[in-house]
């Protein structure tokens, strides 16, 4: 159990969770575009959003364990996935392949800022487990802009 004393903890554990709502709405946003891509490079972008998709989808679980881990609790609903995130929300599902890459490269940028911003929280938590994690998240989400950001340039 958490440790309502310690401070440092609890706020790892609200950091975890603001990272577990942002990879919950990345998730449901990325599989939107995958299934409302259109255009030329239809194949091509439908495929690679499905694949940053799993990528997403496969680091969920292990963001959620992290925060019990921890002792604390995790996000336990589609509200309090919107309370959390830092994704902004879109519901068009008549955007061009253009402003959809766009769109993500963006979530996945902020996701980048966040996660960055947690190593203090770690290390101030004395939570090398965490610490080492989100260097691997991080990682993956450069590697998601990069992919996204390339798209865009010509």
């Amino acid at each position: 159990m958490l440790d309502p004393n310690d401070n440092s903890k609890t706020a790892m554990v609200a950091a975890i969770n603001g990272l577990l709502a942002d990879h919950f709405a990345l998730y449901v946003k990325t599989k939107n575009f995958h299934w409302h891509v259109k255009g030329p490079r239809f194949r091509d972008l439908h495929l690679l959003f499905d694949e940053q998709a799993l990528a997403i989808q496969g680091q969920i679980d292990a963001i959620g364990e992290r925060a019990r881990k921890l002792g604390g609790d995790t996000i336990t609903s589609i509200g309090m996935i919107a309370q959390h995130t830092q994704v902004k929300n879109q519901d068009s599902a008549s955007l061009s392949a253009e402003e959809m890459i766009a769109e993500l490269r963006d979530d996945n940028q902020r996701m980048v800022d966040r996660l960055k911003s947690m190593k203090e929280t770690a290390e101030q938590a004395g939570d090398n487990a965490t610490d080492g994690l989100i260097d691997d998240w991080t990682d993956m989400a450069e590697e998601r802009v990069w992919f996204l950001n390339s798209l865009l340039q010509g």
